[in-house]
């Protein structure tokens, strides 16, 4: 109304004194048509406007903070006051007394009772690599993460206490496998191996390596006093590895195989924890290590499939960093090295070789494919964010793939696993309305202790392992191994290829979901 008022005082004043008035005509007519522009009426103002936030179809921030709590289902030994997933108690709190030493802690890896030392580190790097990555936009979350962290290195400096001398194993898994039993019940031998100079495992030693320096980046302002203790220990743990190189899977081939057998070797170990290591410590060493060791590492293979057993393609894309970001040139190498792999998940191009379902997810291996899912799509996402930090693309034969088409390949493979699938199945337990029910996971599967204070048998549960009962207690946020090469999925227990959970599914899905999360304007 008040535009219209001055209107008419305008046209009053010109009727009374024309002559007067003219000079100043064309500033108030220009004034007028400025004010009823920007305030009488409804037009976009695309210059001033805040830009809306895109639909998102997925709640990636409920998925984000269920895919770590599923940690704390996981953790072994004495739990804490604020434990989330209320169903599990105390386990496993005489691990270690059988070479006297303190082994009490860390986590399962998936659904049985045993921890192996070598996906429990990669977990720990992983989930390390994700906050230092996207921390910065995990918001209230970045507590339960760094939680998350340092339940696995809390155990990991255990585990390397005695120098010379790294436990990598704590019970007996053909024995623990031939029972059903809640960890809180379990009475299998929970023997303990180790490596040392005589008994060497550089793959084991060096990701122990990579996931302690990995750590401390992570705790370097909020702890700097346990970010030291971590370097120092990596340090230490690596010339270990590099200095009496060998496989565990050979001197302990009974006891890890054929459950966490190295078959890429320990090559890529090395490769990927003196890529940690110089990140962690700025040291000149690790840098001429790399120049040095890196094409007999195995730098320049075409293996591109990174999970627990082989890091050669993050040691790519983590060095390509250096070269693209900190402009370290003599790492130019490892940009070429990263976009092989990238150009080998673009569909349609010359160098395409990665092979996906139906509908669009990702194959990579039969056995806990869903692993794989999740590791490339936190490279994917990693890799756009040095790509658009230093302004370039990636070129695969005359095909130009920007960060943003990464990013889009990333968001798919994850709208997959939270339910954008042929099944309409979310693979993450607790997530959306269809999940599965099934999983191969031990305590899951049997009546908790507040329910069944009296101890299941081992061999008393397999009636439950082979029951078409639904999981009495839900392990939120597990992600298991997912559908077959033909999007299929039974939810069968018993199929643990399809229906088991694991730590290093979870790991790399924590920075992809922040990431998410963020872009969508969830946190």
């Amino acid at each position: 109304m008040c535009h219209f008022t001055f209107l008419g005082w305008l046209l009053l004043s010109l009727s009374l004194n024309m002559p007067l008035f003219l000079p100043s005509l064309f500033f108030l007519l220009t004034l007028l048509s400025t004010t009823l522009l920007s305030h009488s009426f409804p037009f976009p103002n695309h210059g001033h406007r805040p830009h809306p936030h895109r639909f998102a179809s997925h709640n990636y921030r409920d998925a984000l903070s269920k895919s770590i709590i599923f940690f704390e289902g996981q953790r072994s030994g004495k739990l804490p006051s604020n434990q989330r997933i209320t169903w599990r108690r105390d386990s496993a709190l005489s691990d270690g007394s059988a070479m006297h030493v303190d082994l009490v802690g860390g986590y399962y890896d998936a659904g049985d009772n045993v921890k192996f030392g070598f996906p429990m580190a990669f977990t720990t790097t992983m989930l390390s690599w994700s906050v230092l990555e996207f921390g910065g936009v995990m918001k209230g979350e970045l507590q339960n993460a760094r939680e998350a962290i340092r339940w696995g290195t809390d155990y990991l400096l255990k585990a390397t206490a005695h120098p010379g001398t790294i436990y990598v194993q704590v019970g007996d898994a053909k024995k623990d496998h031939a029972c059903w039993e809640r960890p809180e019940d379990m009475d299998t031998p929970r023997n303990v191996y180790k490596i040392d100079k005589s008994t060497p495992g550089s793959e084991v030693a060096a990701e122990t390596a990579a996931a302690l320096a990995a750590a401390s980046l992570v705790f370097k302002k909020t702890d700097p006093t346990y970010s030291k203790i971590l370097v120092r220990r990596a340090i230490s743990v690596f010339q270990f590895a590099d200095k009496y190189r060998g496989s565990y899977s050979n001197g302990l081939k009974p006891f890890v195989c054929p459950f966490y057998c190295s078959y890429s070797g320990y090559e890529d170990e090395l490769l990927w924890g003196a890529a940690w290591l110089h990140k962690a410590t700025r040291n000149s060493i690790y840098l001429n290590y790399i120049k040095v060791n890196g094409q007999t590492l195995g730098a320049a293979e075409s293996d591109n499939t990174f999970g627990w057993d082989n890091k050669h393609v993050g040691a790519r894309i983590l060095l390509s960093k250096e070269f693209l970001v900190q402009k370290v040139q003599t790492l130019h190498d490892y940009k070429g090295h990263a976009d092989n792999f990238i150009c080998s998940l673009i569909p349609g191009t010359s160098f395409s070789s990665a092979q996906y379902t139906p509908g669009g997810l990702l194959f990579k291996m039969s056995d806990s494919n869903m692993q794989y899912v999740t590791s490339t799509s936190f490279l994917l996402l990693t890799y756009a964010k040095y790509l658009t930090k230093s302004h370039t693309v990636v070129n695969c034969g005359g095909t130009t793939v920007t960060p943003k088409r990464l990013r889009a390949i990333a968001k798919k493979q994850v709208d997959y696993l939270l339910g954008d699938n042929p099944l309409k199945m979310s693979y993450m337990v607790g997530y959306g309305p269809r999940y599965p029910r099934r999983i191969h996971h031990r305590g899951s599967s049997l009546p908790s202790i507040s329910v069944h204070p009296g101890k299941i048998q081992c061999s008393a549960g397999f009636g439950v392992m082979n029951s078409q009962a639904p999981n009495p207690n839900v392990l939120v946020g597990a992600v298991i191994g997912g559908p077959d090469l033909h999007d299929r999925f039974p939810d069968q227990r018993s199929d643990y290829e399809q229906s088991e959970p694991a730590t290093y599914i979870n790991a790399p899905l924590v920075g992809a979901l922040a990431y998410l999360a963020h872009s969508f304007g969830q946190l």
